[in-house]
């Protein structure tokens, strides 16, 4: 039995355009950038049949004008995500940059951000069982390698170096109860 070849999508027009955006920001959390790139990848794909431009950029304005996409409200659940799972500043602001957020508007979360900073340096020491959350002391390179880890998660130096100086006894904590939860 002979297959029939897929049919081709036809090219959008400025509804179906409009269509496609809506059914993406209701489907997904984004950005003016994601939903710009997402409609420009789509018009990539399967042309553009209206008349003129598609006016990506009014359509994305137009969306975030009626709030189906708000970049202050993405930048913030991620920033508090990330900072939940143990991420510093560097990391929050390079994921912020990464899903197209403006400088000014990942700047207005900086207080909130650094606010809470150690707390995050601690979940992710407690996470990785590592300073106060070890059940030995390190050697010298097993340190560096903590400190390592903590940078590359995007903690300020001298977070990592306060935190990875505290002991289990400061944090009033048990180091078994820690290294029993798996």
């Amino acid at each position: 039995m002979a297959r029939t070849p897929p049919r081709e999508a036809r090219p959008y027009d400025a509804q179906t355009l409009a269509r496609a955006a809506l059914d993406y920001a209701a489907r997904y959390a984004t950005t003016r950038a994601k939903l710009a790139a997402y409609l420009r990848r789509k018009l990539k794909e399967r042309g553009w049949a209206g008349e003129g431009d598609p006016g990506v950029d009014a359509l994305v304005a137009r969306f975030a004008d009626h709030g189906y996409v708000d970049d202050l409200a993405f930048a913030d659940a991620r920033a508090q995500s990330l900072l939940r799972r143990g991420y510093g500043a560097r990391r929050i602001a390079a994921s912020l940059r990464a899903a197209g957020i403006e400088a000014d508007t990942a700047e207005s979360l900086r207080d909130e951000i650094d606010s809470g900073a150690e707390d995050a340096a601690l979940r992710f020491a407690r996470r990785r069982r590592i300073g106060p959350y070890a059940d030995h002391v390190p050697d010298r390179d097993e340190r560096r390698r903590w400190v390592a880890a903590m940078a590359r998660a995007g903690h300020a130096m001298d977070t990592v170096m306060r935190v990875l100086a505290m002991d289990a006894a400061e944090l009033d904590i048990d180091v078994g109860d820690v290294t029993s939860q798996g």
